[in-house]
């Protein structure tokens, strides 16, 4: 299987809201990515098997609410999705792994997500309690973590972790 990750072009907007949709057997995340598409600093990419749109990955700024951040970038990772019928094939694992180096050479200092702990292990993730990072959003214990971009981007960072006020939009 040929898979090919590019950046999301203007066209393909209606393949990701369906890629989302469905592999989250629901709309939020596809009205959620519809809602933050073209602010600043964001980043979106899919993934491409025989020229049809199988997965997406997004990516949004965050900001601390009562941390330091100036002259940093910190982005939120999600939603990233995959049609159910290429799950389980590692183009998760190339979205991820693609996007997070697509964030460190537009300058982005270190990415936060909320979930699967032992998945997002396997790309560097930790804990963000163990930077001093605290999520706005009830989460199981170990859900949040960050991953620094650079070695010791957090340093003198602390705080509440707030994503984009679409994240609260639309249910």
């Amino acid at each position: 299987m040929g898979i090919m990750i590019r950046a999301e072009q203007a066209e393909d907007r209606e393949a990701i809201h369906r890629v989302n949709g469905i592999a989250f057997g629901r709309e939020h995340e596809a009205d959620l990515v519809d809602r933050l598409r073209g602010l600043p600093d964001t980043l979106s990419l899919v993934a491409v098997v025989a020229e049809a749109i199988v997965g997406h990955i997004f990516f949004s700024p965050v900001t601390l609410e009562d941390g330091n951040i100036e002259g940093r970038l910190i982005l939120g990772l999600g939603p990233v999705a995959v049609l159910p019928e290429y799950q389980r094939q590692g183009m998760g694992t190339q979205l991820i792994r693609q996007g997070l180096e697509q964030c460190r050479r537009r300058g982005s200092q270190a990415v936060v997500v909320l979930g699967n702990p032992q998945f997002y292990a396997r790309f560097g993730f930790v804990p963000a309690g163990e930077k001093q990072l605290r999520c706005e959003y009830r989460v199981p214990e170990g859900a949040f973590r960050v991953l620094e971009l650079e070695p010791g981007a957090l340093a003198g960072c602390r705080g509440l972790v707030r994503y984009r006020p679409e994240f609260g939009d639309g249910g």
